[in-house]
Parts: structure tokens; C-alpha cells; sequence
């Protein structure tokens, strides 16, 4: 696979909209998100020889995208801040010409990703690694280098914030 131009155009094309979304939900700017993805692909394309399992190419390109997305994020947060209100959220729309099961469902997820983005940084990258990305806790402990005690309860509260900030919305 490494160096054949066919593959690797394979490869990206199966795995482009997965890692763009992994990037994007955790450095919010969709040309910066664009960037990582591609860097990534490049990166992985180039170390492809020190994978010793090739079925395990989609976890490993999807933490390659990880850390590089939160290295920029941490990179880029520490040169300015941009207020969460400021950035739009992308949300593909899974359902094309669904009926109106579909749609509550499908406005019901777009409502807690919208909700997800106003946590405090370390509550959102925490549960997108958690519960959209499905890294566990020792995992997500290792990405955001902290304990993993410090990591349960991080995502502990940030679900407990997530669902007040639901909840508010709900009563309004």
C-alpha cells in the first residue's frame, strides 16, 4: 500500500469524512480541521511500514488525526480565543428524505452537539473522545495527559453539565 497512488486515493476517500470530523469537532474551524486531516493522511501514508497490523489502519489514522488536532487546538487556543458562540458547528445530515421520526431524532442530536460546544474545552474534548470518538478512559487519559481518576471525573462532570445545560434548554 505504501507508495501506490491507487491505494492511498482508496484509503482517503474511505476514511476522509470520518477524520475531517474527528478534527473538526475538536479544533472548531473547519479550514484548520481540513489541514490536520490531510497532514494526517500524509503522516500515516509516510510511517505506513511501522504498522505491523494493516487492519488496524482506521484506529490508528483516527488517533493520528486525534493528537495532531489537539496539539493544534492547545496550539492554537494559546494564540487566541475565539468565543464558542463565534464558531459554526457542522452536522452532516445523516437522513437524506426521511420522515419525521428521522428528523425529530436527527434535530435532537444536532441539539446536544450544539449543546456539547458550549462546555468548558476540557468537558467537550473529553466526552467527544468519549462518547463520539469511543476511546475509554485510559485512552482519553493518555491524549489529554492527565490521571486517569482526574479523566472520570472530568467526564463525569462534563456529562453532568451536559445534561443541565439540555435540561435548561428543554424548559425554556
Amino acid at each position: 500500500m505504501s507508495g501506490n497512488q491507487s491505494a492511498q486515493l482508496e484509503i482517503y476517500n474511505r476514511y476522509y469524512k470520518a477524520m475531517y470530523n474527528t478534527s473538526f469537532r475538536i479544533v472548531k474551524n473547519s479550514f484548520l480541521a481540513e489541514d490536520i486531516m490531510q497532514d494526517s493522511f500524509l503522516l500515516a501514508f509516510t510511517k505506513l511500514e511501522e504498522l505491523k497490523d494493516t487492519k488496524i489502519f482506521g484506529p490508528w489514522l483516527k488517533r493520528i488525526v486525534i493528537n495532531n488536532s489537539i496539539y493544534h487546538y492547545k496550539k492554537s487556543s494559546k494564540i487566541q480565543k475565539v468565543p464558542l458562540d463565534d464558531v459554526l458547528y457542522k452536522v452532516e445530515d445523516t437522513f437524506d428524505g426521511v420522515d419525521s421520526t428521522h428528523e425529530y431524532t436527527n434535530q435532537k442530536a444536532k441539539n446536544v452537539l450544539n449543546t456539547l460546544k458550549t462546555l468548558k474545552d476540557n468537558y467537550r474534548i473529553a466526552l467527544t473522545l468519549n462518547l463520539i470518538e469511543g476511546y475509554d478512559y485510559d485512552e482519553i487519559s493518555k491524549i489529554m495527559n492527565i490521571t486517569n481518576a482526574n479523566c472520570r471525573t472530568t467526564i463525569s462532570r462534563a456529562k453532568e453539565s451536559l445534561r443541565q445545560k439540555l435540561q435548561l434548554k428543554v424548559a425554556q
